[in-house]
């Protein structure tokens, strides 16, 4: 775009109406002191307008900047952002609700039984982080075990509490999917369904992790593998457990699945299962874990038996956060970038929200740790 300047007539001023918004206005700096003065003066709240005053920016850009349009250059993102922040604005969300029926807020509705070392904390972290520089807040609504899921969600699109949701823990014919996208609240997903609706989300190849596993196993000469996996009724459980029976049968080595307990289950109860396993006749010489706790499970039912790790029996799991080898040196690791998903689902649902194209969906391919 060509470095020009127009004078746009509005409500009978003349302003400077920069064509390129990434040219800064002449004179930035003493429009900000004059500001600044003012409000410390209590002077009424900034707004937009005052945004606009101080970058040259028509009121449109600032607002389109401030919830980071595509349209709109980073540059012009980041100098909008840092005079926001310089003079302390903060949206009117009752007012922009009144204005636009928005709320700028995004629910992350998420389940209590997951680890918080593990994925919960990462994907809070990675969420908000995502969610800083935009002009949405973030609500964590937990679902404590025995809790109906559906309950929040009814709640957040009865009330109109929030412009869209972020869920996990999917199952493959999800209730909450379907309810959403019935009512027409933009929702994003950590996770797949069965179901044929269209909707963001991001993923990590659960089905591809269990093959490699295998496959890794399987080089290293083990030949009795068994895997805990994460509840069948989730739709990454499923995939989990497709995609260990199909490798195993094609390399054509024994295998079971915990059948008693999987990786969401305690810790006692997921030693002594395997402590069984171990006891038994042919029992396992390597065991894939769907859980960073459950993994930790296994180990210790493996050493109390007296088995050496990496020599009588092998453990391979994935894990979102960087822990397992240092508990453990001789584990197999395969990372889940769960950042990486949260910032993803953050930008996909504020498109969806903002109705910016198509639904953006990504898929983390699994790769084994080297280090």
């Amino acid at each position: 775009m060509n470095n020009c300047k127009s004078n746009v007539e509005h409500g009978g001023e003349r302003k400077l109406k920069y064509m390129d918004a990434e040219k800064p206005p002449e004179q930035p700096h003493e429009l900000l002191g004059d500001h600044r003065a003012g409000l410390l003066q209590g002077q009424k709240r900034p707004t937009l307008k005052t945004i606009a005053e101080i970058t040259g920016l028509a009121i449109a850009t600032v607002s389109r900047a401030l919830k980071d349009a595509p349209d709109i250059g980073e540059n012009t993102k980041k100098r909008v952002r840092s005079v926001a922040k310089d003079i302390g604005y903060r949206p009117n969300r009752a007012g922009v609700r009144l204005r636009t029926g928005k709320t700028n807020v995004i629910c992350l509705v998420m389940s209590t039984e997951e680890h918080v070392m593990n994925h919960t904390a990462q994907l809070i972290y990675s969420v908000s982080t995502a969610l800083r520089d935009s002009p949405y807040h973030l609500i964590i609504t937990p679902v404590a075990a025995g809790d109906d899921p559906m309950d929040p969600i009814r709640y957040i699109v009865e009330t109109g509490s929030a412009d869209g949701v972020i869920i996990n823990q999917l199952r493959p014919n999800d209730p909450r999917v379907k309810y959403m996208n019935e009512h027409g609240i933009p929702f994003a997903t950590h996770g797949r369904t069965e179901m044929g609706i269209s909707h963001p989300y991001f993923d990590f190849d659960n089905e591809r992790f269990t093959e490699l596993a295998v496959e890794k196993l399987v080089s290293l000469g083990r030949k009795n593998l068994a895997l805990l996996a994460p509840p069948e009724d989730q739709t990454y459980g499923k995939q989990m457990i497709q995609g260990f029976v199909k490798t195993a049968e094609k390399l054509n080595v024994n295998f079971q699945v915990f059948d008693t307990v999987n990786s969401d289950c305690s810790i006692a109860d997921i030693q002594h299962e395997v402590s069984k396993a171990i006891h038994a006749p042919n029992p396992p010489d390597a065991i894939i874990s769907g859980a960073t706790s459950a993994a930790m499970a296994v180990v210790t039912a493996a050493e109390d038996a007296g088995l050496e790790l990496g020599k009588e029996l092998d453990v391979l799991a994935k894990e979102a956060v960087h822990f397992l080898r240092h508990f453990r040196k001789e584990m197999i690791v395969v990372q889940e970038n769960v950042g990486q998903a949260g910032t993803f689902l953050v930008k996909a649902l504020m498109a969806s929200i903002e109705k910016s194209g198509p639904h953006q969906q990504g898929l983390e391919t699994p790769s084994l740790d080297t280090d």
